[in-house]
């Protein structure tokens, strides 16, 4: 089987509207690489539209909806290539965004995965929330971006287009080498959705490896496609994704005074849904908890365990890019609404 140097993966799951509308511009501006459609039995025609418009698009039919993580790990079982681009489909390409990733890469074996500069589709000024120009984690495992903090998405003016590492790359425009996604384990499939990125890219750097943003390339990203902000299913996979990942990958002495910590930081969240009676977000939180504790006792010590013996190389935790300042303290207290506010504290 010949082995191509780039596969562009695009994960599907009821989205033929998001094809219609980006598929043109992704095969338009990837003449280098390779592009599947992976579904996850979307009901919408997705599958016979992709056939019908764009045979010589690779299919992968997928028997059920896995999410994004189970999805991808299925389906990349199929896709040989140097590197994948895991890519939602709600994401619109620009002319040369492959180039500039491909060849930090290339330069660079210690680069594990990298993203592009992701600003928003409908306010192509502004930077987007799922990965702005790069993802970075507190202490407390919180998440935040160079370009986003909470929801404060920064106006792109160039003030980081610099290339530079970063502790996770976003998932909708993904690039990760494929022998270090399969040493890895891929994601971590109980996840369903959100946060699988994260915890991969820990255990990459917890591995040896770093993880970049190359703002060179651009995408703009529709963002809420798969499911709304307001969803409390994506809220409940949030808080309990966010505290299996912590679980996992931190080191034992620190780990259940964070994981502590981060459970009455999760009660004490539930509050902003009050006002509006979000009562089903709040319900969320709660179940997030039980499931996590039902983890607990089931696979994730066992996950953990492997995490632990086959993949940490680095001597020290705290030599991982984790910021030991906390980013609720700094937006809620301090007022800081912008990375550069932040990292200047």
């Amino acid at each position: 089987m010949s082995v191509d140097k780039v596969a562009i993966v695009i994960l599907n799951y009821n989205g033929r509207n998001f094809l219609e509308k980006f598929l043109p511009s992704v095969i338009k501006y990837s003449e280098s690489a390779a592009v599947y459609v992976a579904d996850s039995a979307s009901t919408d025609g997705s599958v016979a539209w992709v056939k019908s418009h764009f045979p010589t698009i690779k299919t992968i039919v997928l028997p059920k909806n896995y999410g994004y993580a189970g999805g991808y790990n299925q389906a990349l079982k199929e896709v040989s290539a140097e590197y994948y681009i895991l890519l939602n489909s709600d994401v619109e390409v620009t002319p040369h965004w492959l180039s500039p990733i491909i060849k930090l890469m290339d330069n660079n074996p210690k680069i594990a995965a990298c993203q592009p500069k992701l600003l928003a589709y409908h306010d192509k000024t502004q930077f987007e929330y799922a990965g702005a120009s790069g993802g970075y984690i507190d202490w407390l495992g919180y998440t935040y971006c160079r370009g986003r903090i909470f929801y404060h998405n920064e106006v792109d003016k160039g003030q980081y287009d610099t290339a530079v590492p970063i502790f996770w790359a976003s998932g909708a425009a993904l690039v990760i080498r494929r022998n270090l996604f399969h040493e890895m384990g891929g994601f971590d499939a109980d996840f369903f959705a959100h946060m699988e990125e994260i915890d991969l890219c820990w255990r990459l750097h917890s591995a040896g490896y770093q993880i970049y943003c190359c703002p060179q390339s651009v995408v703009y990203h529709v963002g809420g496609g798969t499911l709304p902000p307001s969803s409390p299913f994506k809220t409940y996979l949030n808080y309990r994704n966010s505290l299996a990942m912590l679980y996992k990958n931190l080191p034992g002495h620190r780990k259940w005074f964070i994981i502590i910590l981060r459970l009455i930081l999760d009660g004490v969240s539930s509050v902003r849904y009050l006002p509006k009676r979000q009562w089903k977000d709040i319900w969320a939180i709660v179940r997030a908890h039980f499931a996590f504790y039902g983890w607990i006792f089931g696979e994730l010590p066992r996950k953990r365990d492997r995490i632990q013996q086959e993949i940490v190389q680095i001597k020290s935790h705290e030599s991982l890019p984790i910021s030991s300042k906390s980013i609720i303290w700094a937006y809620f207290v301090k007022g800081c609404k912008t990375f550069d506010s932040f990292s200047r504290l």
